[in-house]
């Protein structure tokens, strides 16, 4: 179960302002950047993104069906805002690993608690 759209709601509103503060300066919290495929309006997103093998992982604790996914899945990447750096990403592509392997032990752990087994996976530009 991932966790549900209520709290993504909530989150919109009241956590992700409070954690953008954080996203992007202390790992492993970094900063989606991207527009809306739709509207073209730019848009920042909170996420927990882990780099290795080359390529970023970014958890999908909400699901694969996301606004924020599908934005920057149609436009073929992004940026991401992480250690105090702006990296351009490309080929973003939706992964599902029930193991969660690619993540952290602790992460990992949480992951696989809440039954969050999508990640987005991009290489650098």
């Amino acid at each position: 179960m991932v966790l549900p759209r209520a709290l993504a709601k909530l989150n919109r509103q009241v956590t992700n302002p409070i954690l953008g503060r954080l996203a992007g300066r202390v790992p492993p919290m970094s900063m989606v950047v991207h527009k809306g495929r739709k509207s073209g309006r730019p848009y920042r997103t909170p996420v927990m993104a882990f780099d290795g093998d080359g390529v970023y992982r970014i958890a999908l604790t909400y699901g694969r069906d996301v606004d924020w996914v599908k934005n920057i899945t149609a436009a073929g990447g992004f940026e991401l805002e992480t250690k105090r750096t702006v990296v351009l990403l490309i080929d973003p592509v939706v992964q599902n690993d029930p193991s969660a392997r690619w993540a952290p032990p602790v992460v990992r752990q949480a992951l696989k608690a809440m039954s969050a087994t999508y990640y987005l996976q991009a290489r650098q530009a």
